[in-house]
Parts: C-alpha cells; structure tokens; sequence
C-alpha cells in the first residue's frame, strides 16, 4: 500500500513539472482561499457575533417587571436579578417562582410603566 502511494506522488510531480504550469496559477489559488473566507466571514462569522451582542445588551438591560420568554417557550416576570440568574414567575399563580440562569432568556419584553 505504501508502495502504491509514492508511485502516486510521484506520478502525480512528474505530471506537474512536466506540463509547464501556468506562472499566474499560484496567485489565482490564493486569490481564490482569500475569497473563500471573506464569505465565510461575512455569510456565517459576523452575522452571529452580531447577534451575540444583541442578546448580551439586552440581558444587561433587563428589569425586576419584565416579561421574559424563556428559551423553551415559557413566558415569566422577573421578580429578582441577580449577577448569573434571575427567579421568574410564571403564570398567574404566585407561588411558582423559578430561579434560572440568564443565558436561558431568549426575548424581554419591557414592563409598562
């Protein structure tokens, strides 16, 4: 199998040095990987730290009153905040107070005032 490889390789730079490669080839290559990651960046990298920024500033805007909705699709009011967590209540029934991380926060909704 090993022998079979380097009869490939060098099959494979025989054929290279032997065809007299276009001189441009290399820069046109490099050109191309530029390329290739700036839409990489711009198409999957930028819009997502976008976003992460946008959630971060709206966690740090949240209130004691506002209406959560939780990253499961549970609407609360926060009741307390803390530095990592907040307790929410959910529903009407005042004894259901949840405390939870704020990474687990999807969307605020500002209490009215």
């Amino acid at each position: 199998m090993l022998a079979s490889l380097n009869m490939l390789l060098e099959a494979g730079a025989g054929d290279a040095a032997g065809s007299g490669s276009v001189p441009g080839m290399g820069i046109s290559y490099i050109i191309s990987i530029v390329a290739m990651i700036a839409i990489f960046y711009f198409l999957l990298l930028r819009p997502q730290k976008k976003e992460q920024k946008r959630l971060q500033a709206m966690l740090q805007e949240m209130e004691v009153g506002d209406v959560v909705v939780t990253t499961s699709g549970f609407y609360g009011v926060l009741i307390d905040i803390t530095e990592e967590d907040v307790i929410v209540e959910f529903g009407s029934n005042k004894n259901c107070r949840i405390p939870m991380r704020k990474s687990a926060i999807s969307q605020v909704e500002k209490a009215e005032k």
